[in-house]
């Protein structure tokens, strides 16, 4: 998947650092001069900082590593990392109604991206997933959504023992009672199963109009799939 010379996600991760870069320069002027743009810049600073890191490192793991991650899986990544830390945390668009929900959507499009790649590497390197394309998908789709489950029960727990509310049971200090206590948790989990869906349905169509169009949603060594002489 290539926009000229370079690969869509090339310029994602391009997109990505120069936004962030220009953040730190910004932001990080005004900061140093006393005059922040918003409260707690100095540790927004620091997390942008860290989603350069983080961008580069797909790159950096190619480079080490001798394989390519799949295409669909890096341009998610790019998306949901541009979301999440540059306009999320970095420009505070956490106060955009279901800016959360929509990184939950991204992070289950991710998740099941990678469940292309397992459910290859379950078969023997004589099988070729692309010819079983529904198969494959239904995988990609199950394995998004339980671990959009197991993150909900991460948080759950997490609320227990830490005394947290990361699944939004209070506001203002006050308990939230009935229906109004489970939103934000059924909320997480219907954009994750929606997520996964609208990946697995990506997926499964192209590999039904292209079967040599799985090369995008597996990993790719320069001789064979990365996973393919594995069984898991």
């Amino acid at each position: 998947m290539k926009i000229g010379k370079l690969r869509v996600s090339t310029w994602l991760f391009w997109i990505t650092i120069v936004s962030m870069a220009g953040y730190i320069g910004y932001y990080g002027y005004w900061f140093m001069k006393g005059q922040p743009k918003f409260h707690g810049q100095m540790l927004l600073l620091v997390e942008v900082l860290l989603g350069i890191i983080i961008a580069s490192l797909p790159f950096l793991i190619e480079k080490l590593g001798n394989f390519y991650f799949p295409q669909i899986e890096l341009i998610f990544f790019y998306i949901f990392l541009y979301l999440s830390i540059f306009l999320g945390s970095g420009l505070q668009f956490y106060g955009v109604p279901f800016w959360d929900k929509y990184e939950h959507v991204l992070s289950a499009m991710m998740l099941a991206g990678l469940g292309f790649s397992i459910f290859q590497g379950l078969l023997s390197s004589r099988d070729n997933a692309s010819n079983k394309p529904f198969l494959m998908s239904l995988f990609a789709f199950t394995f998004g959504t339980t671990c959009g489950v197991f993150w909900e029960m991460y948080e759950f727990t997490a609320d227990g023992l830490g005394g947290l509310d990361l699944q939004r049971y209070a506001e203002a200090g006050k308990l939230l009672v009935g229906r109004a206590a489970l939103i934000d948790t059924m909320t997480d989990l219907i954009a994750d199963l929606a997520g996964a869906f609208l990946m697995a349905l990506i997926g499964y169509l192209m590999m039904k109009n292209d079967p040599s169009s799985s090369r995008y949603l597996v990993f790719k060594s320069k001789r064979q799939n990365f996973f393919s002489s594995y069984y898991f």
